[in-house]
């Protein structure tokens, strides 16, 4: 089932989430319902905040990425095979050379903006079947992971821009908290009555 992605302003995305059991009610379910929505939304990932769930969970496919000429033939091979349930996660270490990759977001639509990060990071998190992993990821699946993992921390890709970039942007992300946006996917806007 496709589920609506909550729009920037919904104080679910602010919210330090919660990590969760193998005993959390309709886990395989939401699950399924994200990969669902992600897909329709043509994402490369989703956390469960962004659909008005705060806790630790979150998934990457990276497979769009694959045909990118900028990468060599193992990075597309690595991004085109590269999907991943992440629950419970903890980011062990961030390090490696910073750098900055054009980032968007689905709860954010139509904004895009440079966003500076580190090129490695350390995540210790449990799979789908709750099996503990700790891994290291660089590139751009460490980025996409970092993005994902910012959401379950109540952080936004637009914290991390300038604050003259934030200013030029604050009419934008007011006009998508009140629905004001053209998408061909479903979302809820905390400034509306109901989702569209």
């Amino acid at each position: 089932m496709i589920l609506p992605i909550v729009a920037y302003g919904d104080p679910v995305l602010r919210r330090k989430c919660t990590p969760i059991t193998p005993e959390h009610p309709g886990l395989e379910t939401l699950i399924e319902n994200m990969w669902e929505t992600m897909y329709q939304a043509n994402g490369v990932g989703l956390a469960a905040p962004q659909v008005a769930q705060p806790i630790r969970l979150f998934l990457v496919d990276t497979s769009p990425f694959a045909e990118d000429e900028d990468f060599t033939p193992e990075e597309q091979e690595e991004l085109r095979t590269f999907k991943r349930v992440f629950i419970n996660a903890q980011m062990e270490a961030e390090n490696g050379k910073k750098w900055a990759f054009n980032e968007g977001c689905l709860s954010i639509p139509d904004i895009r903006e440079d966003v500076t990060r580190c090129d490695t990071i350390t995540l210790r998190y449990m799979d789908a079947d709750f099996e503990e992993h700790t891994e290291t990821f660089d590139g751009l699946l460490a980025r996409v992971i970092q993005h994902e993992y910012d959401h379950i921390e109540g952080i936004l890709f637009t914290d991390k821009i300038s604050s003259l970039k934030k200013r030029l942007l604050k009419g934008k992300l007011a006009s998508i908290s009140k629905g004001k946006v053209q998408i061909d996917y479903k979302m809820r806007f905390p400034a509306m009555k109901r989702g569209r």
